[in-house]
Order: structure tokens, then sequence, then C-alpha cells
């Protein structure tokens, strides 16, 4: 399928880029995928060389898919890719339809309604938020995608993405990062003098950049050599070099201008082209290739003048049925009489099985015919265009809302705002409902400009319609902005409840509080209005349930109040238990559990997640039983329960592929990264790492504990690469007690303590600060601050920090969050001074790692557990200092823990080599004394052999019985064996 209307045109040079071009499909055809962007100005041939590549892909047995974007606003979303699909969806029997796009079908059904056509029996897509359902949704496309090619090799063109929408630009980098081991060539070509730095296609470029399977060619004008061959192929003549020349020195090469003038030239009825002087003296050359355009344009017949004008205005693409509508004075004779002529002057082409449609054959002559006509008469051509569209689509103009919003938006001056309004609120809803959420902000703040309210909160809701467009705005701005702009869209969704709840709109107000936005624990955004929606409903109502379930969220997570969380629980359970209602019983089990976790209820978490479990088997709730899994894994993995977690973890993950949801698929990766990480696998841990940031590259849980993971294996290079991006990720995160910080907190710290360096210190504390500065802090991130700040102060040797952090983080003993709590108790009282309570918790971490398989955090405690010891210096460390020391180079050597390997030797061969220290203060000759002592010796042997009178070896006796409380020579012959002096 090549470019509609294309084939057979001429097409000269270009030989090393072709050559690179075929060589690219060529291993694409072998299953290594390739992405090529084709960038140059206007005219330069970006189409066109596509094109050729396309005879080339068809000729290895290739199948070609083409996309092309629009300049004028009023495209569906992903209208590129939407054309390629709809077209293949056309040609293909169901059967293979089906297996092509596998459990994505109902996804993908959601912007192209045609494939439930071909698929009736297709079950609804799953509701997820919006920023979930998009991955879905980019995920179903490229599996089909996939799919396809496997078939049969595929290369998709996807034309002019300087204007494409930003869905379709994020939807080319989802994609992209599919390519590597598939038979999928894309080829998207764009203007680079039109990619501006704040240009979207920009970011998507620099983020293609990245990938090994990507290239980007820059098309340049045609050489000397190759003009005068392409004005022979037009022309039929050979030209002279003069004109060669002339052409080239006006163009640079460029092909669309030299076909413009050549064209132009022909249409002046010159004899021949190749007449010499005589040719060039009445080539009247234009400065600017619009004015080319329009001379050629002036060749027209005024008929057929007037109505490519008014197709201009339709778009780059246009229906000859509206075409004639517009032109009710024309008869279709006439009209059909001028698209002939537009067709012979290769100003447009037919668009084959598109029935009677056409487009312009390049964007710039819609451009100069457009700007042919006064502003008068171009806005009011667009109002009556919209208002022959509203007929031609009748009572269902949903699907082409966008194209009537965008009509009347430049109708505006004549045709008011109600229309404009109408529409932009439709293509609104419908770019939400497709995902595309960029488009669906510029619908929603155009309509509310329309109706002069301000986004910012500061005007009234005059009426309905504005609280639908504030609704609208708020669901695409939680989904586009995304954590880091969750305030700007509670303002707008609150706005939009403030005016239903004024109305006593009970549905409108439960569609906004139960809308379903990302809860973010100590990010205070949706408490109070859930709480004053539950006043508008009746109490013992399934609403009242369903918004005292989310309560559970609000109070717990956002508000920090367990114990009103625990209220809007049992009002939920009530209510569930007594209707009989099931999905809302697991609803509210799943949320006080995950509000357990928080709350370091572990207990309540493990029982109500089980529970919610069961419940959302039960009703096939599958999201639900993902969400109770995690907390209930995670919990496991605190308290040591490592084969259960490892369990939950791999239930989760294979769920959560089956689902195709960004965050959930995240997380499953984050918690099977964890289970293998705490057990030193490191290999399977960074595995799932690396799935889970290609999923969500900037998700501060990834990050963090990849940074740890490559530093404990001495990498510190790349350790010090994921500590950079952690640090960008946080940097975008709206300032609070959040997780995000109370991550940073605890695991920069711990990344210093592997490290031995404190530089990063400061952005750990201030993290700290932020989360402990908090009222609304949930206990599990006080918690983890807690734990950073008690390394940060035994890292500094600050004995007042420590105290300052020991009592607070004193009921963690025995608990695990990233580190082995007991371990970091041991360190904060070995700064303190308390050595005796230091070695109790160190003994608590060796018990707690020893059973849980914990084996990388059991090195370090046998490691800094011996370091205390050696510090303490008493009678027996020592000896237990160097079994600990022994025991933790078994295990950092078998896991190629290299720092830590290396500190251990180091601090072993010191304490090997240090002399051994005198027991209960005795001097270097009451030592002597002793040794003789438990060898048997009497008084008179031991003077004989230290050379020292039997009253003198007396008195030694009797300073060791009074230092080591013996009671006799055997009570101190035994003192000396305990203390390996014998």
């Amino acid at each position: 399928m090549t470019q509609p209307g294309q084939a057979g045109r001429i097409f000269v040079g270009r030989l090393p880029e072709m050559a690179g071009l075929r060589a690219a499909m060529d291993n694409a055809v072998a299953g290594h995928g390739r992405l090529v962007m084709l960038a140059g100005e206007p005219g330069i041939g970006k189409t066109r060389t596509a094109q050729e590549l396309s005879g080339y892909a068809e000729s290895v047995g290739a199948q070609v898919w083409w996309g092309s974007c629009h300049e004028q606003q009023g495209a569906p979303p992903y209208w590129p890719w939407v054309q390629p699909i709809r077209s293949y969806i056309q040609r293909t029997g169901p059967e293979s339809l089906a297996t092509q796009m596998g459990p994505g079908a109902a996804d993908i059904s959601e912007i192209i309604p045609l494939i439930r056509e071909k698929l009736p029996n297709l079950d609804p897509a799953s509701s997820l938020d919006p920023e979930q359902a998009r991955f879905r949704l980019f995920d179903s496309i490229s599996q089909f995608f996939v799919n396809a090619a496997r078939a049969q090799p595929l290369l998709l063109v996807l034309d002019d993405l300087h204007w494409a929408d930003q869905p379709s630009l994020l939807l080319l980098e989802f994609l992209a990062g599919q390519l590597s081991d598939s038979n999928i060539m894309i080829v998207g070509t764009y203007r680079d003098i039109e990619v501006s730095r704040e240009h979207p296609l920009t970011n998507t470029l620099a983020r293609l950049a990245r990938s090994d399977s990507y290239l980007r060619e820059e098309l340049e004008g045609l050489e000397t050599e190759y003009v005068g061959q392409f004005i022979k192929d037009i022309s039929g003549v050979e030209p002279s070099s003069a004109l060669v020349q002339t052409i080239y020195g006006h163009t640079e090469g460029n092909p669309f201008f030299m076909t413009e003038i050549i064209r132009l030239l022909g249409q002046k009825g010159l004899a021949s082209i190749g007449s010499g002087e005589n040719s060039i003296s009445v080539l009247e050359i234009p400065q600017g290739v619009l004015e080319v355009v329009g001379q050629r344009l002036n060749r027209l017949s005024t008929e057929c003048e007037r109505t490519l004008t008014t197709a201009a205005v339709i778009g780059r693409q246009f229906d000859f049925r509206v075409l004639g509508s517009l032109t009710e004075e024309t008869s279709e004779s006439q009209l059909l009489k001028s698209m002939d002529e537009g067709l012979d002057a290769h100003l447009i082409q037919e668009i084959p099985g598109q029935g009677d449609n056409y487009q312009f054959s390049h964007a710039l002559i819609q451009q100069t015919l457009r700007e042919r006509l006064s502003t008068s008469r171009r806005v009011r051509l667009h109002a009556k265009i919209g208002e022959t569209l509203e007929k031609l689509y009748g009572d269902q103009p949903g699907e082409h809302a966008a194209e009537l919003a965008f009509h009347f938006a430049e109708a505006e001056a004549v045709a008011g705002t109600d229309k404009l309004v109408k529409y932009t609120m439709l293509a609104g809803e419908r770019a939400l409902k497709s995902f595309a959420h960029e488009e669906a902000l510029d619908y929603f703040a155009r309509g509310l400009a329309a109706r002069s309210i301000d986004l910012d909160g500061a005007s009234p809701v005059p009426d309905a319609e504005a609280a639908s467009l504030l609704f609208g705005l708020g669901r695409a701005q939680a989904a586009v902005l995304g954590r880091q702009g969750l305030d700007v869209a509670f303002t707008s969704l609150e706005r939009a409840f403030k005016f239903y709840a004024g109305t006593n709109d009970v549905a409108n107000v439960m569609r906004v509080a139960d809308y379903p936005v990302q809860y973010l624990p100590g990010q205070r955004v949706f408490a109070n209005l859930v709480a004053e929606a539950i006043e508008l409903v009746p109490p013992d109502s399934t609403e009242a349930g369903r918004l005292s379930s989310r309560n559970i969220l609000a109070m717990g997570l956002e508000a920090g109040d367990y114990a009103r969380a625990m209220a809007s629980f049992d009002n939920a359970l009530s209510i569930a238990q007594r209707t009989g209602d099931l999905p809302l019983e697991s609803l509210a089990m799943a949320n006080s559990s995950w509000v357990d976790y928080w709350h370091l209820r572990w207990q309540g978490t493990i029982e109500k997640g089980l529970r919610a479990i069961e419940l959302a088997q039960q009703s096939g709730d599958t999201l639900l039983e993902v969400s109770a899994r995690f907390w209930v894994g995670v919990t496991h993995l605190g308290k040591g329960d490592l084969l259960e977690a490892r369990r939950d973890a791999s239930a989760i993950l294979s769920i959560a592929e089956t689902l195709r949801d960004r965050y959930r698929l995240a997380t499953a990766l984050w918690l099977n990264e964890m289970a293998y990480s705490y057990q030193g696998d490191w290999k399977a841990a960074r595995e799932f790492n690396d799935r889970g940031l290609s999923v969500s590259p900037s998700d501060s849980r990834l990050l963090a504990s990849r940074m740890v993971l490559e530093f404990e294996l001495g990498n510190s290079a790349d350790g010090q690469r994921y500590l950079d991006q952690l640090t960008e990720a946080i940097n975008l995160v709206t300032p609070g007690p959040r997780y995000d910080q109370a991550t940073t907190a605890s695991k920069v710290p711990l990344a210093a303590h592997i490290t031995r360096s404190v530089d990063n210190l400061p952005l750990a504390e201030k993290a700290a600060a932020m989360v402990l500065s908090a009222e609304t802090a949930t206990p599990l991130v006080s918690r983890l601050a807690r734990l950073g700040l008690g390394l940060i102060a035994f890292l500094k040797g600050d004995a007042e920090a420590a105290r300052e952090q020991y009592d607070k983080l004193l009921p963690a003993s025995g608990s695990y969050i990233f580190v082995s709590c007991d371990r970091v108790l041991g360190l904060i009282a070995q700064t303190m001074g308390e050595m005796d309570q230091a070695a109790t918790h160190f003994e608590a971490s060796l018990a707690f790692c020893r059973d849980a398989g914990y084996r990388p955090d059991l090195a370090w405690t046998c490691h800094d557990y011996a370091a205390m010891l050696l510090t303490r210096n008493g009678a027996e460390d020592r000896t237990k200092a160097l079994e600990l020391l022994d025991e933790s180079v078994a295990i950092s050597s078998e896991l190629l823990m290299l720092p830590l390997n290396d500190r251990t030797n180091v601090l072993r061969e010191s304490a090997v080599s240090a002399p051994v220290p005198a027991p209960a203060g005795l001097s270097r000759r009451e030592m002597e004394v002793i040794r003789l002592v438990a060898a048997g010796r009497t008084d008179r042997e031991i003077g004989e052999e230290l050379f020292i009178s039997i009253k003198t070896v007396g008195n030694h006796m009797s300073n060791i019985l009074n230092k080591t409380g013996a009671a006799n020579r055997a009570e101190a012959a035994s003192f000396a064996t305990r203390h390996g002096l014998d």
C-alpha cells in the first residue's frame, strides 16, 4: 500500500541515502527492526524518497503501510496511525485479525471502532485510570504491529510528523522501544525547519536517538549533475548547461521547487526548454516558491481556481460531496471538470480506495490557495463548511467532532461560540476516550477560553456547560501532568464538583468524586471533596459505600488519619455486607489493607489483603487482585517471609503482564526485583529492574533500588548515573511527605555507607526534613526518613543526632524496610556510645537475616557488628569479630559484593595483626604470670622462667586475683583459658 497517487513519479539521485535505507529494510526483514527519520526542508523529496523505499520493500516481500499527518487541526487523535490500521482491517479477515490483535483488539477499538464490526463479540476493555489505559492501548497497538510483521515484514511510513499530534508521537516512542527484535521498519518524515526547541517533536527525536535502532537521514538539494537529468525527465528534452545552472541557482536542487518552475515554464508556451538564452531570459523565476506556485495557479480557469480555493479551506484532504455542497451554484459536471483540470495540473490527486476523496499534491499548494482569500471570506467559508459537515454527519457527529470544532473555531468571528464550545467539548471527550490526553487538554482549554472562563480558579463556574468543561479539563490535566501536576488537576475537578454539589447534581458529584485519580500518600487532594460528597448521598446507599471506600484512602493516605480511615472502612464494609455487594467489600478490604501497610499495621495488611484477593477472584476483578497482592507481598518481605513474597511477586507479574497496565506492571517488576535482590540474586534483580525502567523510566522506586544494586557490586559510574536520574525524578515531584522523598531519604545514605562517600547526604537530609515536617506524613514514610537520618548520624559520627532517632526507631526492631532495621539501630546505638545495646541489635539483625535468607544484609550486618566489636575491644570481642568477618568475606565473595569484600578483608587483616588486648586491665607482666599459672606452673617455676623472685610472683598473683575476681589459682587459670591466654 504505497502513498496514494505517487507511484511512477520522477526520482533521480539519492544513491547514498537509498543504499542506507535499503540496508535498514534488509535488517528489518531479517528480524532487526529499524527506525529512520527523513528530515529536510519543504519539497526536498522526503515523501518521494519514502515512496521509492516502499517499492523496494514490496520487492523483498514486505507489506507497506502509510499514514500521513495534517497541518490543519480537525484530524482525530492518532490519525497517522488510524489510517494504515483501518485500511489493514478492511482488507483482513476476522480470523487473522483476531489472531494478530489478540486481547488488545478491545483496546484498539477505542480509537478504531471499525474493529468491532469485524470482531463483534469483543468484550469491552476493562476500566483503568487514564495513564494506565493509554499504556495498555500503546502496548496493544505495538503487539499488533509486531504480530502483523511476524506474518509478513512491515514498512510503516509516517509522513509529515512535524504536524503530528502529541499522542501520536508518544505512540511512536513506545513502538520504537519494541523494534529491536521485530520485522518492522518505521520511516518518519518531517520538516526540520519547522521543529523548534519547543516543538513536541524535538523531545520525541531526543528520546528516539537513544535507541540503537535509530537513524536520522537529512536530505539536501540534488547536486548539479542530477539537476539536468531531473529537468530532462520532466520536460523530455535535454536542457542547456546555462539553464541547469540558472534553475539550480534559484532552487538549490530542491525537487519540488524545480518541478514548479519547469511546469511554469511549460505553461508559458515555450517551444523548447533547451533553446538557450532565450529560454532563460523569459523564465521569470520568483524569489519564493509560493510565488512560483501562485504563478502556476494563475494559469487555472477562474472556475477551477475558485473550486480549489474552497477545497483548500476544507483541508489538505477533501471530500467531493462536501465540496459540492459548498459550491451549490456550480453543477456537478462543472465541478468534475475543475477536478480534472486540477489533476492535469498536478495540483491535486485522487486517493485510491477512498471514494470521492482528493488531496493536494503538496501542502504548499493548499497554503498558497488559502492565503489568497481575505480573512473575511475565509472565516465565512469555515462557517459554511461547519454547517455543511453538520448536515452531512447528522445526529452522530462524535467521530468528526474535532473537524467540526476546528471549522467553528476558525469561524468564531461570524458564527459565535456556541457551536465552537459544543464541538470542542465533544472532541475533548472523544480524545479522553481514546487516551489522547494532550489533545483533550487543548480542546477543553479552548472551550473554556471561548466561554471567557479562566483556568486558574479565580472566576465562579456559571453553568453546567462550564462545569462539564472543567471536569474534562481536570481529567486531561491528571493524565498529562501526572503525579507532578495533580494539584493543578484537582483545582479543575474541585471547581466542577463545587458547581455540581451546589446544584445538588448527585450523579455528576459521584462522577467527580469517584474519578480514579491516583492516590499519593502525603499529597492531600481528594479528602475534603470525598467527605463533602458523602454528605450528599443517602447514608446507607451503594454510592455511600463507594465513597466511604474511597475515603479510606483519602483519610489514611492523604490526611494520615488512621482512625477516620478505619471508620470509613467499617461503614463501607457494613454497606457491602448488608447489600451482598462483593465488589464493594473487596474494594474496601483492599483499600484498608493498603492503608494498614502505610500505617505499619502489617498484620492487618495481610489479613485484609488475603480476603480482598479471595473476593476479587470471585468477582473477576484482576486489577484489585494485583493491588491487594502487592501490599501482601511487600509486607511479607518486611516480615522476612521471602518464600511467600516470591509467590506473591510471581502471581502479580503474571496478571500485570496480561493487564498491560504501566503502573501495575512497573510495580510488579519492582516487587520481583526486591524479592531477588534481598537474597543476592543480582542477575535476576537487574533483569526485573531493566524491564521496569523500560516501562516507567522515571519511577523513583526502581531508580533508587538500581542505584543501590550497582553500588553494591562496585559499579560506581552506573550507581552515580542512577542516582542522578533519581535526583531528576524527585525534582519533578510536588514537595510533600511522599514515598519519593522517603525512599531518597533512606536509600541515599544506604548507598553512602556502601561507598563511604558523604557527598550526596544533603539530598537525603532535605528529603527527610520534607517528610518529617508534614503533619500528614504516614508512619511508613516517617520511618523511612528516620532510618535515613539514623544512617546519616552514624556516617557523620553525630552522637546527638543518633540519640534523637534511636527512641523513635526502636519500634522498628524486628522488621525490614529495604534494610534490616536492627542493623541501623545497632549503628545508631554504636554512635551513641552504647556498645552493649548495639550488640543486642546486631544480634537481632543476624537472626532475622539468617532466618529470612537476606544474605547481602547478613554480610553487611556481620561487617558492621565486627567493626563495633573491634572498637569496643572487650575480652572476647576480637575472637567474635574475626568469626563475623570470615562470614562476611565468604558471602560478599560469593555474591560479588566487591566494596564490602574489600572493606571486610582490610578490617580482618587489621584485626589479626593487632596485639591481643589485655583483659581486666592486666599488665604485660601479669599476663605472662597468668599464662604460666594456666599451664600449671608453681610460683618457683614461674619465678625461674621469668627471672623474678618468688615474693614478686606472689605480688603479681595477688593483683591478678583482685583484677579478675578469681578466688584462687584454679579460677585464675580458668579466666586465662576463657580469654585465650592459655
